[in-house]
């Protein structure tokens, strides 16, 4: 397919790239923006590895033609925080060692960030609800839940 210019707007800045309209945004961003928050896992957005805010709403990059993401806004794990100033959700999930291998956690902590823009104070229930089509295999679900309540404001105390 032949590539054409295409304008995105990721982590709130403006990118001119070239590329097929039927490519993957998860490509676009990995291989031309060097965003490699977003990860490659199953392909077929059942993981939620690759999942990317787009206009405020969780999203698999994965399955998306970058053609449909022109004038859209587009925010990546990079664009939340920086090492020393993490995002409110990135650093619940450092509070509470919601990682293992971490291959998993862009989609948890982008899907958390989702979840806490419609919902601020969500229930476990909720929160299980939101994050049940993003895959861990590690089994650090029960860190993982503990950070989005610590995200949400209703748990305070580390580890316990």
């Amino acid at each position: 397919m032949t590539q054409t210019p295409i304008r995105l707007t990721v982590n709130g800045r403006i990118h001119d790239v070239l590329a097929a309209p039927d490519t993957p945004l998860l490509l676009v961003l990995r291989n031309d923006l060097q965003l490699n928050g977003p990860k490659y896992g199953c392909g077929l957005g059942e993981c939620g590895t690759c999942t990317v805010l787009i206009d405020g709403l969780a999203a698999r990059a994965c399955v998306i033609p970058v053609k449909g993401c022109t004038g859209r806004d587009i925010v990546t794990l990079e664009g939340l925080g920086t090492r020393g100033k993490p995002d409110p959700v990135q650093q619940a999930f450092i509070d509470e060692q919601a990682a293992q291998c971490g291959y998993c956690l862009n989609g948890m902590i982008m899907t958390t960030k989702a979840l806490l823009a419609i919902n601020p104070r969500p229930t476990e229930q909720e929160a299980l609800e939101a994050l049940r089509y993003n895959l861990c295999r590690c089994g650090t679900h029960v860190e993982i839940l503990r950070a989005v309540m610590r995200a949400s404001g209703q748990l305070t105390e580390v580890g316990k």
